[in-house]
């Protein structure tokens, strides 16, 4: 693939951490190939402590790797040229707890030498976009729930309109619906051609919005590809019917048999408990409002 369709490119990238003595004590991440293309929402799955934290770190040249090489938008991860071109939510979001949330996103425009009238416009845009009215944006960070608190980190990635945008659990913390919020959030900008890394243990939410996935296990890339190809169960055929009676149901086993088949099982489908929590609560409510504060 031409280098200008690539927006991550790993090449055998390998960090071991060292206790005092420099002696390798922990095998983080062991050679891993990775490319994600430009205008795709690419997931990094995989349980605690299998490299997906330190495949970031790297990424945005926080961490240094052991061995081997990664490019971040054709350049060195960690570069000027790289970061004014990044947005980062970490698993964990850093923010100063007495100022407000047009105070945060006004600091980090100004660290992007945003123009001030340029620099108010977008504030008020993101944190629209992220679900905080003017009342929560007001109020100071030290009263915000976890959920709360998310979405400004959110917004905060966003302040540069990035091209590459690197999710670390985006949505731990929110309930049901700002899950969604966020995941609509996701696909909303990816349709506007950006580039976004999620790393995420939650696999519903990979799932739903995700063209490609990569597992990670013990610091090792043990699979790697779309998300339909991978989900899909080859080996299983399921058929969905409708208004039919009885009989044609037992002919339709008897005619399965006769080819050597097997009917597993005839149920109805079902929806998932996430769908059926938002359905539930779309009907008694007319209107979404922000997370509530947390008491101080």
């Amino acid at each position: 693939m031409a280098k200008n369709r690539t927006a991550v490119a790993t090449h055998d990238l390998t960090k071991v951490y060292t206790d005092f003595w420099l002696r390798p004590k922990v095998h983080a991440l062991t050679k891993l190939n990775l490319t994600i293309h430009r205008g795709e929402v690419f997931g990094l799955l995989g349980p605690n402590g299998s490299g997906k934290t330190t495949t970031i770190k790297l990424l945005l040249g926080l961490i240094f790797p052991t061995s081997g090489r990664a490019e971040v938008l054709g350049a060195r991860p960690g570069s000027s040229r790289v970061n004014e071109r990044l947005g980062y939510l970490p698993e964990e979001s850093y923010l100063h707890r007495f100022l407000n949330a047009e105070e945060t996103l006004n600091f980090y425009g100004q660290l992007f030498r945003m123009p001030r009238r340029v620099r108010r416009r977008r504030v008020a845009e993101l944190l629209d976009l992220v679900g905080l009215d003017r009342k929560a944006r007001r109020r100071r960070l030290k009263e915000y729930s976890k959920g709360m608190s998310r979405r400004l980190g959110m917004a905060q990635a966003l302040i540069n309109d990035p091209e590459l945008i690197l999710l670390d659990e985006p949505t731990v913390g929110l309930d049901p619906i700002g899950t969604r919020e966020i995941k609509d959030l996701i696909l909303r900008l990816r349709g506007q051609g950006k580039t976004i890394l999620l790393s995420s243990h939650l696999l519903t939410d990979v799932q739903d919005v995700c063209d490609r996935i990569g597992i990670l296990a013990n610091g090792e890339l043990k699979e790697l590809g779309a998300v339909k190809e991978l989900l899909t169960v080859r080996e299983v055929f399921r058929l969905q019917a409708r208004n039919i009676s009885p009989e044609l149901t037992e002919q339709l086993r008897e005619l399965i048999a006769s080819s050597n088949g097997e009917v597993v099982s005839v149920d109805h489908p079902t929806a998932t408990l996430e769908a059926l929590f938002l359905r539930v609560i779309a009907k008694g409510s007319p209107s979404r409002k922000s997370d509530e504060p947390r008491a101080s």
